[in-house]
Parts: C-alpha cells; structure tokens; sequence
C-alpha cells in the first residue's frame, strides 16, 4: 500500500525503510535534508514540505502516519494536512502523545471525514530488524485499511492490535511505559546493590547469566548485558535520566482511577532525583537530623569531611538539656519520653528511643 511518514527521525526513517523492504510505497517529509535523502536512497519519495507530500500521494483514501514528538508539533502537523485532506483520508499517530489529545484530535477530524488512528508504537531504534509493536485506538474501518501496513511493521501476526476506541491505543502505550519504568529501576537497584558489595562481580558475565533461563530475563535485561560488555563498571555514563512525559501521565492516571501504583510512582522520582546533583531536600533532612539530635553534617567548603555545628541545646538557645548526649540516652522501662509509665514492656519500647533518632 501507498503510506507517507511525517517526521523521519530515529524511529519514522525506519519504520520507512521496514515498510519499503516490504514492497510498499512509501513517501516522507522531514524538514532534515539528511532525512529526506536516506529515505530517497532507500526507494522511498521525499518532499521538501507537507504540500508537496500530499500531491505526491497518487489515490485515495491516502493514509499518512505521523511521526513526530507529542504535543504542538503533532497539532501543528494536523492544521497544516488538514484543508490539503480528502474525505476517507487516514491520519496516524504513532508517537507518544497523551491519550486525551488523541480523543480530542479524533472528535475534531471526524468532523471533516478524515480517520484518526492513535497508535502506540513500541521497538525503539531495533524496530527496523525486530519489528514493531503496535497498540491501536480508533474505528475497525480505518484499521482494516492499513492493516498490510501494520502486518509488514510487526515482527509477527500478533505484533499489532486495535485494543479499543479513539485513546486506548496511546492509552496502552502510555502504561506500558509506566511498567518498563518500574522494570527499568528495579533492575537498576539489584545492579547497584551488587556493585556496592563485599563481592567484585562481573556485571555483564552476570546479566548474561540471568538471561539463561532466570524468571527475571527479559529483553530490557539483554540491553544491560550490552552495555556492561562494553563498560562494566558504566564509568562513561553519568546517572542523568531524562523523562519523555509517559511516566508523568501512568501516575496521573493511577491517581485519578484509585489506584496505588507506588513501583511505577517512585521510578518516576528517581529519574527526578537523579538530575539533582545535590539534594535541598536532603539538605532540609541533615540540618533537621543536626538540630534535633546532635548529628554530624558535612559541610559544602569541604568536600568530603564531616563538622558538627552547635546545636540550639549547646549554644544555649534550644529546650534541650546541653549536657544530655541524645545519642546514648536511655529510658527505664517504666518511662515514656514524656517521663509517664508506660503500659509496653521495656522489649516494645522503640529502637529508635535508644538510640537517639526520633
């Protein structure tokens, strides 16, 4: 079938080059040059805007599968097709956008008898030798007529799916990608914890190994075996992680339906944290821990070292007993904190009553 690519990055140049080794015709538009060129070279028909790219498709009902990221570029890809479209015409998107401005770019274009497809695509860059996996959200009419298309992009026949009506397929996509946050940080704690044990492991021989039958192999754990043959020890890597928005929206949904989602939920803070170099909440927590208990604080002058400034109780200002050290105080077992007995034998007391922490 005839389909055309707006947007031929990473994964549009791709699934282009995907669709022509399957003998479809494919035409493009990116405002790349380099693009636009690799599509040329590969079989495909470029143009050098969204006009020329209408005229160059030869029939109708004319499918177009945009490709761009979610947002103002998807809605400003939509205005411009929008007068150049005929009735039956089909728009795709196969990006990650939120699934209720799917909904809404649905209602509007069937206004004008244009099809929308909202389609969550997942492959990433391997997609071109893998496949894809495709979660569709629109009307069956639409779907059955790119279907060829999608049975060319998927690695097999159930590599693709109309799993609902308008949003539920960037709907789908959207929680998958809340889940691979959460596989994607899980893996990453065991890892650390390993790195940071008494034992020298080796990470690769041991991603490798998992991936041997374990209940935890998985595509994603493949992925880290790659990377730690290459640098075992991940020292070219800085732990900055970036979030596209997907995993933003899978906590928003949880919250809005009920529903606790707290591995996916503190995924998502991690990635936050990491692109803090240093912590003012962390910050908030050791002059808390330094003003209540006597706690040692490392100071920003000197990287590395530890300083115990004077505490409210040692310079006089505080409630607290100056000469009591908070550290190694001690109640009876027929005392409370507050100096009443207590009903809980001396064993119920908490630990952290002991031991300074409270």
């Amino acid at each position: 079938m005839d389909i055309a690519f707006i947007g031929l990055g990473r994964m549009g140049a791709n699934m282009g080059t995907r669709a022509l080794r399957a003998g479809h015709t494919v035409f493009g538009y990116d405002p790349a040059d380099e693009a636009r060129q690799r599509l040329d070279a590969d079989g495909g028909k470029s143009a050098t805007d969204l006009h020329g790219l209408v005229a160059l498709m030869p029939s109708t009902p004319r499918a177009f599968w945009i490709m761009v990221p979610s947002g103002p570029p998807v809605d400003g890809a939509i205005h411009t097709l929008l007068p150049l479209l005929s009735e039956g015409d089909i728009l795709i998107d196969g990006g990650n956008s939120n699934f209720r401005d799917s909904q809404r770019r649905y209602e509007t274009l069937k206004e004008h008898g244009i099809h929308f497809l909202d389609c969550g695509t997942s492959g990433g860059i391997w997609g071109l030798s893998e496949g894809y996996c495709m979660m569709l959200g629109g009307d069956e009419e639409a779907f059955r007529v790119v279907e060829p298309l999608l049975k060319s992009l998927a690695p097999n026949a159930d590599g693709y799916r109309l799993v609902g009506p308008s949003g539920a397929g960037h709907f789908s996509k959207m929680i998958h990608n809340g889940i691979e946050y959460g596989l994607m940080q899980a893996y990453a704690e065991g890892f650390e914890i390993l790195e940071k044990s008494e034992f020298a492991f080796d990470m690769h021989g041991l991603a490798k190994l998992w991936n041997q039958g374990s209940v935890v192999r998985s595509w994603l754990l493949e992925l880290a075996e790659r990377a730690f043959e290459h640098d075992d020890s991940l020292e070219k890597i800085v732990g900055y992680v970036e979030d596209t928005g997907e995993g933003r929206w899978t906590v928003q949904a949880a919250l809005d339906e009920n529903v606790p989602a707290p591995a996916i939920t503190m995924a998502l803070q991690m990635r936050f944290r990491s692109r803090q170099q240093d912590s003012f909440s962390a910050k908030v927590v050791a002059a808390l821990r330094h003003q209540f208990g006597g706690h040692a604080v490392k100071l920003s002058e000197e990287p590395g070292t530890t300083h115990t400034e004077p505490t409210p109780a040692e310079s006089g200002h505080g409630r607290h007993d100056a000469n009591v050290d908070v550290d190694t105080v001690a109640f009876s077992p027929e005392q409370t904190m507050m100096g009443q007995p207590s009903d809980a034998p001396a064993a119920a007391q908490p630990a952290s009553a002991k031991r300074g922490e409270r």
